[in-house]
């Protein structure tokens, strides 16, 4: 071997042991980021769902886009092609609806958390509780409106308008409600001073210390409040497969828990 080659060769090997992770490094280049998720959400899911998708992120490296809205509205997005990755849903109904159109994959599909119906006041100057009667509700609202989400197709209002049929109080309210399309906007209403009474879910409630809880609805007077999560049948599955099962596991779980969510 002519003397420069060899004098090069030993050269390289001496500067490739010297510098490991820079030989490595040439080599392999770094591995790209996973796609992000985009999630359709129950909009009494925001903030609780927030901390578990940032847990999510800091875990894979995967970013969560989530869109918060009143079920309803993001089911029929997802009917119209909404280029969703998961839904989770704060009824089953929602979720039925759109397995029987082919819409998610229900072989994803599970129940993530539970929660409860509550009838709220502000915080500041309403009662410090009032009777599920007409003669208790009746006081409370006195000229007011009762705050809820829209009645007919938004969960948080079904199960609301459930609980007050049950009780022989929706003829005493039906024709003094202000309707939001969400649980969010009826808490608003209530947190700003703009309706007397609210209902709303508990984790709501405990979300906004603008409100109080002045009663609690029977669970026999409704539905089960439970929200189930599936993939969207167009969605790429490897995408949304580790997230979803994050949403399964204890750490996401204890994250409810604390949102005041109950186990499904």
């Amino acid at each position: 071997m002519h003397r420069p080659i060899a004098v090069l060769l030993s050269f390289l090997v001496l500067l490739a042991a010297a510098l490991p992770g820079a030989a490595l490094s040439a080599a392999a280049p770094a591995k790209p980021a996973p796609e992000p998720i985009l999630v359709f959400a129950a909009a009494s899911l925001q903030g609780s769902l927030d901390q578990v998708a940032a847990a999510w992120t800091r875990r894979s490296g995967q970013a969560v886009k989530i869109s918060y809205a009143g079920s309803s509205a993001l089911a029929r997005q997802i009917v119209q092609g909404a280029p969703a990755d998961v839904f989770v849903s704060a009824d089953a109904q929602w979720m039925d609806t759109l397995q029987a159109q082919g819409a998610i994959d229900p072989a994803t599909r599970f129940d993530l958390v539970g929660n409860r119906l509550v009838l709220v006041a502000p915080a500041d100057g309403g009662p410090r509780a009032v009777a599920l009667d007409r003669r208790g509700l009746a006081q409370a609202l006195g000229d007011g409106r009762l705050a809820m989400a829209e009645t007919t197709a938004v969960p948080a209002g079904r199960y609301g308008r459930a609980a007050l049929t049950a009780l022989g109080l929706w003829p005493t309210v039906s024709a003094h409600l202000a309707e939001s399309d969400n649980v969010r906007g009826a808490l608003a209403f209530v947190a700003r001073g703009e309706a007397p009474l609210g209902i709303v879910y508990a984790t709501d409630a405990q979300a906004e210390p603008r409100v109080r809880v002045v009663a609690t609805f029977p669970a026999r007077t409704h539905p089960r409040i439970v929200y189930p999560a599936a993939r969207v049948r167009t969605a790429d599955p490897g995408r949304s497969a580790g997230f979803l099962a994050w949403l399964r596991g204890r750490e996401a779980q204890r994250a409810f828990a604390r949102a005041g969510f109950a186990a499904p």
